[in-house]
Parts: structure tokens; C-alpha cells; sequence
């Protein structure tokens, strides 16, 4: 079987991620989302919250995300280096580990800009799922418990992050369909027929 390896990239509360877990599992391919870390840290032997205290400083630094663009130069630095520890370098850390995986086995990479990371192989097809605001409130007041206006602010919060988080890494706008393959809107369909679209379309893409 040819070997297929899917990035993900999605609003919060398109339901993105599960529809990742549930994928994953109707191919029988493994799916990575902050596992990537994880895995950064055991290769790097850097501390795992100090990726994660990486990912706090960047929101809250969100000027120097939209002035710098694409420090991600495809290398890691060595302990020996001052910038061992720096937020690039732990971003870089989990870039190695996403072309190692990507290398080695078919599976599915949620966010971390698996899609920019992975950009030169060919092997790769590239999802951005979405859905309209009012879809998204709807899900994230059900899920987390949260009033209309608190899942409304949590909404804009994560996804002013992700696009920040990802424009200061690739140099591009996260949410430009010209990013990916295949773009869906996951409103007024169940994860089931969710699940049977996307999988259609990878074998669409993989012709």
C-alpha cells in the first residue's frame, strides 16, 4: 500500500482534531498531535514544559509573530549551542521528528504546521477543516460547558494563536486554502460522513 501521510490543520471547534482521531482509525494509521512534543523532548532531551512554556511566550508576543516570518531553516541546533533551548530551536526539534515520522510510516500530524514542515514531500496530502462561527460556538459550548460569550472569546484566542503561531514559523497566512489540498467545511454533517468525505478525497489526491 502506498504510503500516505496527513497534516491537519483546523479552526477550533470544527471538530478538527477528532475528526483526525476517528481517521486514524477507520485507515489504520497512527495520528500524532501532542505526542510531537513528547517525542521532541525524548530526542532532544530537553524538558517537555519548557516546549510547552515556548508555546506561552509566543502568545504573548504576538507583534514579533507578525513581523518575523520563517525563522524554520530545517536544522537543529546541538546542546552545545546557546540557542539550544530557544523557542526555534524547540520548534525545530519537532519539525525533525515530523519529517522522521512522516519518513517512516503512514500516520496523520495534527497542527505544529506539519503541512509547511512537510511541504517538499510528495507523499504528503494537506487538510484544513473549518466551519462557519456559529457552528463552532455551538460545539465548543457543548464539549467544555462554557457560555455563548466564553466559548465566542476562546474561539478568537486559539485561533488568533494558531494563526500567529504559524505565520511566525512558515511566513505564510494559516487559513489561505492555497496552503492545502483539500479544504472542508465540517458544518451539518455527521463525523461518520465526515470521515467517508475526507477519506474519498485522500484517494482523489493519491489518484
Amino acid at each position: 500500500m502506498k504510503k500516505t501521510v496527513i497534516t491537519i490543520a483546523r479552526g477550533y471547534g470544527s471538530g478538527g482534531r477528532t475528526l483526525g482521531r476517528l481517521l486514524s482509525e477507520k485507515m489504520g494509521i497512527s495520528c500524532y498531535d501532542r505526542e510531537i512534543i513528547r517525542m521532541a523532548s525524548d530526542e532532544s532531551g530537553i524538558s517537555e514544559a519548557l516546549f510547552g512554556q515556548a508555546d506561552e511566550k509566543l502568545k504573548k508576543s504576538r507583534l514579533a509573530a507578525i513581523i518575523r516570518k520563517n525563522p524554520y531553516q530545517g536544522k537543529v541546533l546541538g546542546p552545545e549551542s546557546a540557542e539550544f533551548v530557544s523557542d526555534d530551536n524547540l520548534f525545530n526539534y519537532q519539525a525533525k521528528v515530523i519529517r522522521e515520522v512522516a519518513e517512516q510510516e503512514s500516520c496523520i500530524i495534527i497542527g505544529r504546521c506539519a503541512d509547511y514542515v512537510l511541504r517538499d514531500d510528495p507523499d504528503v496530502i494537506r487538510l484544513y477543516f473549518y466551519a462557519p462561527r456559529r457552528d463552532c460556538i455551538d460545539r465548543v459550548m457543548n464539549q467544555n460547558g462554557l457560555s455563548e460569550r466564553e466559548a465566542e472569546k476562546k474561539i478568537e484566542k486559539i485561533d488568533k494563536y494558531r494563526a500567529d503561531y504559524y505565520r511566525y514559523y512558515t511566513g505564510r497566512d494559516w487559513n489561505d486554502a492555497r496552503n492545502y489540498d483539500f479544504c472542508l467545511n465540517t458544518t451539518s454533517m455527521s463525523y461518520d460522513k465526515l470521515v467517508e468525505v475526507v477519506e474519498s478525497s485522500i484517494r482523489i489526491l493519491q489518484g
